[in-house]
């Protein structure tokens, strides 16, 4: 049985703090809202008055915040998190905030001699109640070892990504592609319906093609990912394919915003000479070389 310090007892933090209870931990819990410490203390958790209460004498402390600004303030201002930790302790931050100001925390904390691991958590509230959610972890391995059995106690899909910071990255990236997804099939299904098409049978079709499966597990593997252009589909014809959905829709006077500006990527591609490439292979090369990222 560990003593666990836990800093913010929102839905997420909550349904993780019972999980640890479940485990067999001893926790401390502290939050703005009393009704949340309660809670808790009703589950089995002793109650902190502060955060810096929460982090006196545990072994490893977490904290579930909104913004970085309030993590900043949670560890470092008064009565924070860092005048309570003690160097033998590990500070596991699981909200999700920018990398740079995960890495700026953790350098400040490493003055004082405390390891910090960032573990941002996917899924939803539902699955921090169930103990199924998704931790993409940075640190370093040794620290990220020790905390491991706590994930576990709240998670079945726990992945480390690399340094400090790079949990924050995997769950932005994670979290770009799932926003713009969800705005691009909530265009295509309004194309569909204005243009008289049947929502149900939309969803049927699309649920067995990688537009309702995913790229990452479908297209990509043998082609973006293995940087191979000999095409599946070539670019060229997923450009028209496109163009053909975007005078569809203005034919019906649907927006789509997305798809406006997708097709001016698909247009550099084209014009870059990928045209005749796989369409996943060539647009990923085209966004690579935008971004330097080669």
């Amino acid at each position: 049985m560990a003593k666990i310090g836990f800093i913010g007892l929102g839905q997420m933090g909550s349904g993780m703090c019972r999980n640890l209870i479940k485990g067999g931990h001893q926790l401390k819990v502290y939050d703005c809202a009393e009704a949340a410490v309660q809670n808790m203390v009703d589950a089995g958790a002793e109650a902190a008055t502060s955060a810096r209460a929460a982090a006196e004498g545990a072994e490893v402390v977490f904290t579930m915040l909104p913004i970085g600004d309030i993590v900043y303030q949670t560890v470092f201002g008064p009565d924070g998190i860092a005048e309570g930790i003690s160097n033998d302790a590990i500070y596991v931050d699981m909200s999700t905030i920018l990398p740079e100001e995960t890495r700026n925390i953790g350098r400040k904390l490493a003055e004082q001699g405390v390891a910090m691991v960032d573990a941002p958590v996917g899924r939803t509230s539902a699955h921090a109640v169930a103990g199924t959610s998704t931790f993409m972890v940075g640190g370093d391995k040794e620290h990220v070892q020790r905390v491991m059995p706590y994930l576990e106690c709240m998670g079945e899909c726990i992945t480390h990504c690399g340094p400090l910071g790079t949990g924050a990255t995997v769950k932005l990236v994670n979290n770009y592609i799932s926003a713009v997804c969800n705005l691009v099939t909530a265009e295509g299904m309004a194309l569909g319906l204005a243009a008289g098409a049947d929502q149900d049978t939309m969803v049927e079709v699309i649920s067995q093609t990688p537009a309702g499966l995913g790229h990452i597990k479908t297209t990509w593997p043998a082609k973006a990912l293995a940087d191979d252009p000999s095409p599946a589909f070539m670019l060229d014809l997923a450009r028209k394919d496109l163009g053909l959905a975007l005078t569809a829709a203005a034919d019906a006077k649907v927006p789509l915003a997305t798809g406006s500006v997708t097709r001016e990527i698909y247009n550099i591609a084209s014009a870059a000479g990928h045209g005749r490439e796989d369409w996943t292979t060539g647009i990923y090369r085209t966004v690579k070389h935008l971004a330097n990222a080669t």
